[in-house]
């Protein structure tokens, strides 16, 4: 059911404009302190039943020790939304060294803010301290080790608390500010995000310019959630955005991977994407790959990308499993053989070796950008090398191939390969191997008997050296060279 034809949202939302009386806003008024929104419970449709017991655990608990404790984030969203939470993160006017004394299964985690993680065997539930306004205690207190800004604004350090309505307006989105009590059964609303929820709207809290320069990755969850929820980008938070993304550069590489992972595994990496490029934030993350990007769209490349996310979201989608290996593999797979083929070119090496020095060049390259795991490169690499041996098939070479641990994810890239360039050996060769994989032994054999002969390799001859003319006769007859 959508979103804007469901009864209790409607409700919910019509509570909230009595409420709010929201008006047509510049959007710097977006910050303002406004009247919060309280939705009582027959007013919205979130139920405990579809809250997890360990987070519930953590909020009774809070609460039991005398603290606010609410549900906040992207579990009230999709609860809202109707959508199952992927997890659920609390938070609270405790303090990081009170949670702790408060739960033994508890790690405080984080320096840019400190952050308890309670434990529950493979669950955890992620519980934050209420954010304060960093400014004012900064002028209050010069204490480097609360809060610290780069040159650019990006804050280094943040670990100042705050009240819930201080909280409500440091986060990011205004549909990611909601917040649910246990306590009550009501919703919490204190910046507009219930009408931005109805409306489908990714909204920016506060100044758009200066929170994306506090924190260059918030530009990248903009695009995120407008693509994961089929949602528009008010246009005030969209506008600084092309004229930004090169502060992400200043993020570690380590902390972009993570979000790479985020942007384009998760489900809606195909329209995640089309929105990287459109916003101009592709280039920080792919500047290999953005050297070859076109301005039609069409190279083989760009199709492969398309192609290779498309299926990636089936997959997810389907409940299958995805290796960020083979994505990559994808990904760079027609710049490395670009590389190659110069460095054959220019240096005269044989192509092999190109080969290998040009996947060598693109993975360091692509590292620098994004701290890929060598874990993965090196499955990237086996990939890729299974490419130039797909076509060897005699003897034993078929059998032996299909036993390596990376020759499926090199089939499915032999596949798209065929699919993107549209060539017929590519094709054929696909065909065969799709066949030779479910066929019985008896059959493989025959198809290994009727394999035609794979073109034989050029041999390098050498030419005869050429006699000195004095020398080709020593008892001094004819002078004519012989062969």
């Amino acid at each position: 059911m959508s979103l804007s034809r469901c009864p209790i949202f409607t409700r919910v939302a019509n509570f909230c404009r009595k409420v709010l009386s929201r008006e047509e806003a510049a959007p710097a008024e977006i910050a303002e302190v406004r009247q919060v929104a309280i939705v009582p419970r027959d007013s919205h449709n979130i139920s405990r039943k579809d809250i997890s017991e360990n987070a519930l655990k953590v909020l009774y608990r809070l609460n039991k020790a005398g603290y606010e404790a609410y549900l906040v984030g992207g579990g009230v969203r999709d609860l809202l939304l109707g959508k199952k939470p992927k997890d659920f993160d609390v938070t609270t006017n405790a303090t990081p060294d009170q949670m702790r004394k408060l739960f033994r299964n508890c790690r405080l985690v984080g320096r840019r803010f400190r952050l308890a993680h309670v434990m529950f065997g493979p669950e955890i539930i992620e519980v934050a301290t209420f954010r304060g306004h960093h400014e004012a205690e900064q002028q209050a207190v010069d204490d480097r080790n609360s809060s610290q800004r780069d040159q650019n604004g990006m804050l280094l350090r943040d670990n100042i608390f705050g009240t819930i309505e201080d909280d409500a307006q440091r986060r990011d989105l205004t549909i990611n500010s909601l917040y649910y009590s246990v306590a009550d059964f009501t919703v919490r609303d204190y910046v507009g995000g219930l009408s931005d929820l109805q409306q489908g709207i990714i909204r920016m809290i506060g100044d758009p310019e200066t929170r994306y320069r506090e924190d260059p990755v918030r530009m990248l969850r903009v695009v995120r959630f407008a693509a994961k929820l089929d949602m528009s980008i008010a246009a005030e938070t969209g506008e600084p955005i092309p004229r930004l993304a090169t502060l992400l550069h200043d993020i570690p590489p380590a902390r972009l991977f993570e979000e790479t992972l985020k942007l384009l595994q998760a489900g809606y990496g195909h329209s995640t994407y089309l929105k990287l490029l459109e916003y101009q934030l592709f280039q920080p993350l792919f500047p290999t790959i953005t050297r070859y990007v076109t301005e039609q769209g069409d190279s083989n490349m760009e199709r492969m990308i398309l192609l290779v996310l498309k299926n990636t979201d089936t997959r997810i989608h389907n409940q299958m499993r995805v290796n960020p290996a083979f994505l990559f593999a994808a990904m760079f797979w027609y710049p490395q053989l670009e590389m190659a083929q110069k460095i054959a070119q220019e240096s005269g090496l044989v192509y092999y070796d190109a080969f290998a020095l040009a996947m060598n060049e693109v993975l360091d390259e692509a590292c620098r950008s994004l701290a890929i795991p060598k874990r993965i490169t090196t499955l990237v690499r086996d990939i890729w090398q299974l490419q130039l041996r797909l076509s060897r098939r005699h003897g034993k070479r078929a059998w032996k191939l299909m036993e390596h641990p990376k020759f499926r994810a090199a089939y499915d890239l032999l596949a798209l390969r065929a699919e993107v360039e549209n060539n017929h050996e590519l094709q054929r060769l696909t065909t065969w191997w799709s066949e030779f994989q479910v066929s019985a032994p008896p059959q493989q054999k025959t198809m290994m008997n009727t394999l035609g002969d794979d073109p034989a390799p050029r041999r390098r001859t050498r030419r005869p050296r050429k006699r000195v003319l004095g020398n080709a006769r020593r008892d001094g007859g004819n002078s004519n060279s012989q062969q």
